[in-house]
């Protein structure tokens, strides 16, 4: 056991040492500034601030007010949509108490269904039909 002991300080002492070494091996950096390079502006092109380009991803939000109020936000963010619309508080409760909290949860648009799709189908084949231009009629034999 006190052999085993002493070979790990013998074998510390020596890692020591080496890292010391390696250490001291390492030169200092100057203190004299780096060398730095002369750039002619006259061939640079101005610099002009860029506009931001529109984000496709940009929340698009319209606001319903009603006498200064306002009483429903829809927001709409790429293919997601939600809306929020408020309650009209209680006559004798302030905003802050249980009673007159105006807060709804925002109501998600999942899908939205069209049922006059035939209808709306119809009506323009027909208003296709009607537009096209009649072909004028025989000439008559002679």
């Amino acid at each position: 056991m006190l052999r085993t002991s002493s070979l790990c300080k013998t074998l510390a002492l020596c890692l020591l040492a080496h890292a010391n070494l390696a250490g001291a091996q390492q030169s200092k950096p100057s203190d004299a500034p780096p060398k730095l390079e002369r750039i002619d502006d006259g061939n640079l092109a101005p610099v002009t601030p860029a506009t931001p380009a529109p984000r496709a991803n940009e929340p698009k939000i319209t606001e319903k007010r009603e006498g200064g109020r306002t009483t429903e936000v829809k927001v709409k963010t790429g293919k997601s949509s939600y809306t929020m619309k408020g309650t009209n508080p209680a006559g004798g409760s302030s905003t802050g108490d249980a009673a007159g909290s105006t807060l709804r949860p925002p109501q998600w648009t999942v899908g939205e269904f069209d049922l006059n799709k035939k209808k709306k189908a119809a009506s323009e084949a027909a208003a296709d039909t009607e537009a096209a231009p009649v072909p004028p009629p025989p000439a008559p034999a002679k």
